[in-house]
């Protein structure tokens, strides 16, 4: 072993980890940043009796998988592929002499799918597990289940540093938690703070400059994407032409991250441009200063739109603590942190397990696989969401993977074996079987595989400059490509080689994402699952009539086109006719209160072409009324003005049947039969009948007694009581028809008084009362007053309340006497 690798704070406990494994075959390993676990412990486990066979160790990132075997096989003086390898979805180096196989969760999924028994492995060791990655939890899930079923022996170890080791080891069934102390070295953090209107990039340029002025050693810069690292690395080049700045993400070539994750050969400072790709797991040799802007990128599922979309969040707290961390692995460090302390406590305490943000259809594809009939049986840190799988089993079922028990099918097997979404891997199956599956397995391979081909929304163009690519990554993602393309053309029962457009292939990928444009500027897109999309206007894409869209990021509505591929209107109507729908719909034509009936042929919300329905069915055109009433109200019928009044009455009376909810509620019984086309032309008469039959008899009856229609006042007249008077029910009628009347009009259960408007013989007002007798000895005397020099041939009597009541004049009442 080279000088200071038996230092490491973890061979203080190694130990006791060796001791506690030889007895059981689960532990948690909890160690600090820099200790040494990633590069240690595995080595460690070959000298036991119980390992005679393959070590995984579990990564969470390429880089940091390769970065570890190549420390393990360089501490034994190897190269990787000898005693260590590794293994990732572009790159592997392993051979027969290969005890210790570094991986990734993902492949490690794929293994343990193609072989449930792990006969070949002695221990899987899963690091940096408070992570959370999903593959990571489904992993651990699956592993627990093949321990306790098939493979008791099998030895389990969860590694982090800041693991919640109680939760973990009761779920691993109490299993020992051993605890690395570490080697603390002194960190200091300086708070620069944040301005609103300054952008990140511009912040962390500032940082980095003050930084290379006044500190010592390597700066490590997190970044929240790539677009943030070469826009920073651009400005640096200008601010310090001098410096070495080195970008470090998933993009990266192999050497470019290599040269990243170590000290410069010539001794020069470095500038290294990270994403969280550089939080756990890596040790940056040389780093003492680190700057952190406080962001962080991560995939979320957007259940609405049903697309994984790019988020931009705060860093949490523990996240910025193992940035900070960075700066002291080796030495004492410094953090600048890109925001006011006292902020720090408001971000949240750890970032959400993926397992509550992601797409579930990859998992619940796995465990169908696995035979899992209730995936919430399983071993999991955290259950997966109900609602999540739900909707996940719900896609994988329109893909065919699932049939309509939620079993899987033999296309959902086929699609399992490919190590891709499931929606890629139906694309692939699908172009397997029209021979076009080298397209589509490239095509796959460019929509995960960020960078290659350039960063054009223009899939083809990426492709096309993809191919013409030499560098070694492209050359081993053609090389992988090619692999899959093999494996989809195995399972496919080939009907032909008609050589579907790329774009097509893509749509079967996503046929919700297939979009029309909307405008001439090509800016406004409509999606067939309903989204409206916009894309910039400059872009070449923007000159076509459809696109098949592979992604789009931003909010649900108006999310915006990252990456699309333009297809003619003649292959959509041909390569796409099994998913054109020929339907019927109704449209409601307000000004002229009635259904048009159409027949359209349409991809999902994307209307092809539309006519007149020349035979609607009447009992949809029915339906569709009724849902117009229920939403909208009586007020779109022609009611007549006894309906009208009949439902004023009601509503004061509170007779429920009559009241506006339950009227809409049940208008299918009561207006159904009634309705044709227009609702303007249904007969007013025939409204009113079926509104009088909502009442029974004794509906009618006390209709009647707490809301009468009508006022019959002493002199035998008739008057409408009004029920939408402000001042309350009320009755206008001429004062004569109330002479002899010394107690006012009252109505309803209880009684109240009726409001009254009375007229003199034109039938113009004279007063408002809801006390009779005392307007007859009130201001009756004005009244009478003003009367007999107006109509002198009416009686205008002192006492009206004796007087008979009669609207003739004195000489016609005096000879009817």
């Amino acid at each position: 072993m080279p000088s200071g690798v038996n230092d490491l704070p973890i061979h203080s406990v190694l130990p006791e980890l060796l001791a506690a494994l030889r007895v059981r075959e689960s532990a948690v390993l909890i160690a600090p940043p820099g200790a040494g676990k990633t590069t240690a412990v595995a080595p460690a486990l070959l000298a036991e009796t119980w390992c005679d066979r393959t070590v995984l160790l579990l990564s969470p990132r390429r880089v940091a998988a390769r970065a570890a075997a190549e420390r393990m096989a360089e501490l034994l003086g190897e190269k990787p592929g000898d005693t260590i390898g590794y293994a990732t979805r572009l790159d592997s180096k392993r051979s027969s002499a290969t005890r210790i196989l570094v991986m990734t969760e993902a492949i490690f999924v794929t293994t343990i799918l193609a072989d449930p028994e792990l006969a070949n492995v002695s221990a899987v060791l899963f690091d940096e597990a408070h992570e959370r990655h999903l593959d990571s939890d489904l992993g651990l899930a699956l592993a627990l289940e093949s321990q306790a079923v098939l493979r008791p022996d099998l030895r389990l170890l969860v590694m982090s540093a800041t693991i919640d080791g109680a939760r973990f080891a009761d779920l691993l069934g109490d299993a020992p938690v051993i605890e690395s102390e570490g080697k603390s070295w002194p960190l200091a953090i300086r708070w620069l703070g944040a301005r609103a209107e300054t952008r990140v990039e511009d912040a962390t340029v500032s940082a980095v400059v003050t930084a290379w002025r006044e500190e010592h050693g390597d700066l490590l810069c997190f970044l929240p994407g790539v677009g943030e690292i070469e826009r920073v690395r651009e400005s640096l080049a200008d601010r310090l032409p001098g410096a070495l700045v080195l970008p470090l993400h998933g993009q990266c070539e192999p050497a470019a991250q290599r040269a990243a994750i170590r000290r410069d050969p010539d001794g020069r400072r470095r500038i290294v441009l990270a994403t969280a790709i550089a939080e756990t797991s890596l040790t940056l040799d040389g780093v003492s200063v680190v700057i952190d802007a406080g962001l962080s990128r991560r995939a979320e599922f957007d259940k609405a739109a049903g697309v994984t979309r790019l988020v931009t969040h705060r860093a949490s707290q523990a996240a910025a603590a193992q940035r900070a961390g960075r700066a002291a692995r080796q030495g004492p460090g410094i953090a600048y942190r890109l925001w006011e302390e006292a902020a720090h406590a408001g971000r949240p305490a750890f970032d959400p397990p993926e397992m509550q943000t992601a797409d579930l259809a990859p998992l619940r594809l796995t465990l169908a696989q696995w035979g899992a009939a209730d995936p919430a049986a399983l071993p999991w840190i955290d259950v997966p969401p109900a609602a999540a799988l739900a909707a996940a089993t719900r896609s994988l079922q329109a893909l065919g993977a699932l049939d309509g028990s939620a079993m899987i099918t033999q296309h959902g097997r086929n699609m399992a074996r490919l190590p891709m979404a499931p929606a890629l891997a139906h694309m692939l199956l699908y172009a397997a079987q029209h021979g076009a599956e080298n397209a589509a397995a490239r095509l796959a391979l460019l929509l995960q595989e960020r960078g290659l081909g350039g960063r054009s929304d223009d899939l083809a163009a990426r492709l096309q400059r993809w191919d013409a690519e030499r560098s070694g990554r492209a050359q081993a993602s053609r090389d992988l490509a090619a692999r899959w393309a093999r494996l989809a053309r195995a399972m496919s029962e080939a009907e032909g080689a008609d050589d579907p457009p790329l774009g097509i292939l893509l749509a079967e990928a996503f046929p919700d994402n297939i979009a029309r444009r909307r405008d001439a500027s090509g800016e406004h897109w409509l999606a067939a699952g309903g989204r409206g999309l916009r894309l910039d206007p400059a872009s070449p894409l923007a000159r076509a009539e459809w696109l098949a869209v592979g992604d789009a990021q931003g909010e649900a509505k108006g999310a915006r086109i990252t990456s699309a591929i333009a297809l003619d209107e003649a292959d959509v109507l041909r390569w796409l006719a099994h998913r054109i729908e020929k339907r019927s719909r109704l449209r409601w034509v307000a000004d002229e209160a009635r259904v048009e009936a159409l027949v359209e042929a349409g991809l999902g919300a994307i209307t092809l072409s539309r006519g007149s329905d020349p035979a609607p069915d009447p009992g949809t055109i029915r339906a569709f009324l009724i849902g117009k009433i229920a939403s909208e109200g009586l007020s779109l019928l022609p009611l007549s003005k006894a309906s009208e009044a009949l439902l004023r009455r009601a509503r004061f009376a509170g007779i429920e049947a009559l009241g506006d909810l339950a009227l809409r509620d049940r208008a299918a019984d009561w207006l159904g039969p009634l309705l044709g086309r227009r609702l303007d032309q249904t007969d007013p008469a025939k409204i009113h009948d079926a509104l009088r039959a909502r009442l029974d008899y004794a509906g009618q009856q006390a209709l009647d007694r707490l809301a009468p229609a009508q006022f019959v006042s002493p002199a035998g007249t008739s008057h409408p009581i009004d029920y939408d008077d402000p001042g309350g029910p009320s009755v206008e009628l001429r004062v004569q028809a109330l002479f002899g009347l010394d107690r006012h009009p009252t109505f309803g259960q209880p009684p109240q008084a009726l409001l009254l408007k009375l007229t003199d013989p034109g039938g113009k007002p004279l007063q408002t009362t809801r006390d009779l007798p005392g307007f007859w000895r009130g201001s009756w005397k004005d009244v009478q007053r003003d009367m007999k020099g107006r109509y002198p041939k009416h009686r205008w009597p002192d006492q009206p309340w004796t007087e008979s009541p009669s609207l003739k004049t004195k000489n016609a009442f005096n000879r009817s006497m």
